[in-house]
């Protein structure tokens, strides 16, 4: 499934992103990688917060639908 329709509260894993190298290399500066656990935290009409390591991040609807977790 794609990290905006991820559930809620629960640790989940990010298995792939399918995005340029420019915006991968960004993610991983955020701390979001293949084989990163996050929390979804709440979404705002598809504009997902998460939650990494102790930190928060915001990401729109096309960026979070580009992002395969389980």
């Amino acid at each position: 499934m794609t990290l905006a329709f991820a559930p809620f509260g629960k640790e989940i894993t990010i298995r792939q992103i399918n995005a340029d190298d420019k915006t991968k290399r960004h993610l991983e500066n955020l701390g979001m990688s293949i084989g990163s656990n996050i929390v979804s935290m709440f979404d705002n009409d598809g504009n997902v917060v998460l939650k990494i390591k102790d930190g928060r991040v915001a990401l729109n609807k096309a960026l979070a639908m580009k992002i395969i977790v389980s």
